[in-house]
């Protein structure tokens, strides 16, 4: 039955990849989900300077659970600022894109497993997309909420286009849903 999906899979994946664009770069999903810093300069000199890797790096730090425990970093951490400082090599657009696609083609790949496992061929529209777009919600939206809980991004954004990728798979998939 999967290989019944591939034309449903690709077209997801192609709609998908249009969505996140148009999400990104035209609608106003995030566009305050990064600020710049009024003093960047000063930071990264000092960045520069320090020699920092790449990495993602917490503020104040900890090496073991014990140093957590140690009265000089509980005095850092009330102190503040607390946060979480991530260096990466120039960003390489076309690497990015293209593991775009490749990731929202493995997710609708595991999504039309998924369907194909719980669904019969010629099962109605709305079966097919309720059960799509919940999997599919679940997957996009899941890890994003803990990945906010833990490390304080702004997921406002990330929320709606969940959603919308969400309804964007479960529509493709009942409307090319096999016919019995």
């Amino acid at each position: 039955m999967i290989t019944n999906l591939i034309l449903p899979i690709l077209i997801a994946t192609v709609a998908l990849f249009f969505a996140s664009f148009l999400s990104w770069m035209v609608l106003p999903f995030h566009r305050k989900d990064w600020l710049k810093l009024k003093k960047e300069d000063v930071l990264m000199s000092a960045v520069r300077d320090l020699g920092i890797t790449r990495g993602s790096f917490m503020f104040p730090g900890f090496d073991t659970q014990a140093d957590m425990k140690s009265e000089d970093y509980k005095k850092k951490w009330e102190a503040g600022p607390c946060g979480i400082i991530t260096i990466y090599p120039k960003v390489n657009m076309g690497r990015n894109l293209g593991l775009t696609v490749v990731y929202f083609l493995v997710v609708n790949f595991c999504l039309a497993y998924l369907a194909s496992l719980a669904l019969e061929p010629g099962a109605n529209f709305m079966a097919v997309f309720r059960f799509v777009s919940t999997a599919g919600l679940m997957t996009f939206l899941a890890a994003i909420v803990q990945h906010s809980i833990w490390f304080h991004n702004r997921i406002a954004g990330h929320v709606v286009e969940s959603i919308l990728y969400a309804a964007i798979s479960g529509a493709v998939f009942a409307w090319m849903w096999p016919h019995t």
